[in-house]
C-alpha cells in the first residue's frame, strides 16, 4: 500500500509503503482515530482490518503491540524523511529502482502489475518520464517491461542503479525491529 501526501491540486506523491510488515493506521493504537494520509492499494493482497476502538483496546492491554505501534510508525517516519529526500536529490532513474526493489520486497514478488499513470503519480512525474525510464533500464536487462507489468529480472543490477536510498531504508527497518 502506498501512503501519500496530497496537496490542494489534488497531485499526490507517495511519501511511504506498508506491506505485510506493516500496519496502516497503528497511531487509532493511541486514540488518534483520523488520519490526514491517503492510502491507495498498490497490488492485490490479502488484508486484516480491526476497528480503531478495539485497535486502542489491544494497545492499551499490550506492551508488545504498543511497542510495535511505536516502532513502526518509527519506520513509516523514516520512510517518509528518505522518501523526501530521495525525491530531491536523486534523479528519477535511481529513483524508479529504488521505488522498484521497495514494492516487489513489500510484494514479495519479482513481477508488479503496474500502470504508467500510477508509477507517475508516485514518483512525482509525468507519464512519458515512466516510459523514458522503464525503456532505458530494461535496455540494461534488469527488467523486462511491457504494458502494464514489470518484472525484475536481474536484482543485482536494479540494486546498483538504484541510489544509496534503498539500502538505507533497509539498514534503518532493520535496526527498528
Amino acid at each position: 500500500m502506498s501512503l501519500l501526501a496530497v496537496l490542494s491540486d489534488g497531485k499526490a506523491i507517495e511519501t511511504a509503503t506498508v506491506g505485510r510488515e506493516g500496519v496502516v493506521g497503528a497511531m487509532a493504537g493511541f486514540g488518534l482515530y483520523k488520519s490526514l494520509v491517503r492510502v491507495i492499494v498498490q497490488l492485490p493482497m490479502a488484508v486484516s482490518q480491526i476497528s480503531a476502538v478495539q485497535f486502542w483496546k489491544a494497545t492499551g492491554n499490550s506492551d508488545a503491540i504498543r511497542m510495535m505501534c511505536i516502532q513502526y510508525n518509527e519506520v513509516l517516519l523514516s520512510q517518509a524523511r528518505i522518501t523526501a529526500a530521495c525525491n530531491v536529490m536523486h534523479v528519477v532513474e535511481a529513483r524508479f529502482c529504488r521505488w522498484l526493489l521497495q514494492s516487489a520486497d513489500r510484494a514479495e514478488s519479482d513481477t508488479l502489475e503496474l500502470t504508467q499513470e500510477f508509477l507517475a503519480e508516485m514518483l512525482g512525474v509525468r507519464r512519458t518520464s515512466v516510459t523514458e525510464v522503464a525503456t532505458k533500464i530494461q535496455t540494461t536487462g534488469a527488467i523486462h517491461y511491457s504494458r502494464g507489468v514489470i518484472k525484475i529480472l536481474d536484482r543485482p543490477a536494479l540494486e546498483k542503479m538504484s541510489c544509496e536510498c534503498y539500502q538505507t531504508l533497509l539498514d534503518q527497518s532493520a535496526q527498528l525491529r
